[in-house]
């Protein structure tokens, strides 16, 4: 079966194991349904994902140009503290940076291996959890907008890991912590001006992913030259990681704005 397309992040539905699908524009992969099957991908040029040229790309999927400019790749986006929307202020385009960052977010305890705080939009709950690999995860604050989710991370972070340690949660390694237990001890940090949006809710949420085989020293494997091209047999879908044999792992949303040709053998 061969598919070519754009890689985007991989699109996920809960279920009780995880379902990843790669969209491509004119068709899509199921990839649980390929487990255990040889998977070869060429990388064959580029094409951003805001603009559609085929321009190097230079960061989460876009050309230099689009990267600099557009309003969802705004400083605010990774760093929501920079957030200013709340103070009528643009960063880049005020209507749009309105829209995304004046909504409920969620600050989260997650569980990749270790535990760790974020933030994401209220309505990207569980894809977040799901796209960092996470088997647990429960929510700290809800707050009205991201400013505010930023501020009460910033000073989470100083007493909590804030990034994913990819190693450990490809190897499926996991530090047996009790999510409510940490919430309550966590809640100590939290500024006195965001105690008010402390969320009460108990339920830890957790995943199973479709893993056949986990690796026991990943090694990355990167498509981002034009010619490159790589085959293994897939063992399994975590986080944003195609598993591979022989402890082979593929970031694919790292690709993005990349163009792939896919082929499984039958």
């Amino acid at each position: 079966m061969h598919f070519e397309g754009v890689v985007k992040k991989m699109t996920t539905e809960k279920s009780h194991v995880v379902n990843y699908f790669i969209e491509f524009e004119n068709s899509f992969i199921h990839v649980n349904q390929f487990l255990e099957r040889t998977f070869t991908i060429e990388c064959v040029g580029t094409q951003c994902l805001s603009c559609s040229s085929s321009s190097n790309i230079f960061g989460q999927g876009y050309c230099k140009s689009c990267f600099f400019t557009i309003p969802n790749a705004g400083a605010w986006n990774l760093y929501p503290e920079k957030s200013k929307a709340h103070l009528n202020i643009a960063d880049r385009d005020l209507d749009y940076e309105k829209k995304v960052q004046l909504q409920p977010h969620i600050v989260y305890l997650s569980n990749t291996g270790s535990v760790k705080v974020g933030v994401t939009k209220k309505t990207q709950i569980p894809t977040r959890w799901i796209g960092q690999g996470a088997h647990q995860a429960i929510e700290i604050l809800e707050t009205p907008n991201r400013f505010l989710a930023g501020s009460a991370e910033v000073a989470l972070k100083k007493h909590v890991k804030h990034q994913t340690d990819w190693i450990k949660m490809l190897k499926n390694e996991r530090d047996n912590i009790n999510l409510n237990s940490f919430k309550e001890h966590v809640k100590t940090y939290i500024p006195s001006n965001l105690t008010q949006y402390f969320s009460e809710r108990t339920t830890v949420h957790s995943f199973d992913f479709p893993v056949r085989k986990y690796p026991t020293k990943p090694k990355q494997v990167k498509l981002k030259e034009i010619g490159s091209k790589f085959s293994a047999k897939l063992f399994g879908i975590k986080g944003q990681y195609l598993i591979f044999d022989n402890n082979q792992v593929l970031q694919f949303r790292n690709h993005e704005g990349y163009l792939f040709k896919i082929n499984i053998e039958d």
